[in-house]
């Protein structure tokens, strides 16, 4: 790894909690990296899983998401969850196509919890900095890591559907959704739609 490297990070950040959470970080001259560059969305829930895969294909080390604490969305639709559901695919197709998914980060962070977004972010410099460059794990160069990228890219539309059809869980609760994206039904469904059909493609 360069012993410079000065990594890129990505963050979409929930207007209402998340981005609050960073203001206070920086009015309370809390301490955090300056690497990251900031996308403020009204709802974390509005992170489309092709925004993640266009900022590591433009070169970025890490995507960090930050949302409304579950049960606290702003939003009857309560995004969050939507983006809990979109972040466990996408952590699986990243490491498919060879990518760190520890590269993507997502967390609850509240419009009062200052300190709490110092430490997150201090972390997630330290384990981008201690993966290296986006490619160093994969063993192939840039050229063919975009070329997974794109083939991803192109099932997004696909993958929305699968999520759509076979992974929404009637029960609204973090214990629920936790449960489902750890089991082995969540890893059947990933198996037979997205991993199998990618790996056709």
């Amino acid at each position: 790894m360069p012993t410079n490297f000065k990594p890129k990070i990505l963050g979409f950040l929930c207007n209402w909690c998340c981005y609050g959470g960073a203001d206070l970080c920086g009015v309370s001259r809390f301490q955090y990296p300056p690497y990251i560059r900031v996308i403020r969305v009204m709802c974390s829930g509005r992170v489309d899983p092709a925004f993640v895969l266009r900022a590591f294909r433009r070169g970025i080390d890490g995507v960090f998401i930050g949302g409304c604490h579950l049960d606290d969305c702003h939003y009857n639709t309560e995004g969050n969850y939507h983006v809990f559901s979109m972040v466990q695919i996408m952590k699986r197709l990243l490491e498919q196509i060879r990518i760190n998914p520890e590269r993507l980060r997502l967390e609850w962070v509240s419009a009062g919890e200052g300190i709490r977004f110092a430490e997150i972010m201090n972390e997630y410099q330290n384990k981008i900095l201690e993966m290296g460059p986006l490619g160093m794990e994969s063993n192939s160069g840039m050229d063919e890591l975009n070329a997974r990228i794109d083939k991803a890219a192109g099932l997004i539309p696909y993958i929305k559907q699968v999520e759509r059809k076979q992974m929404r869980i009637r029960e609204r609760s973090p214990e629920a959704y936790r449960k489902f994206f750890a089991g082995e039904r969540f890893a059947k469904i990933y198996k037979d739609h997205i991993e199998d059909k990618l790996n056709r493609t």
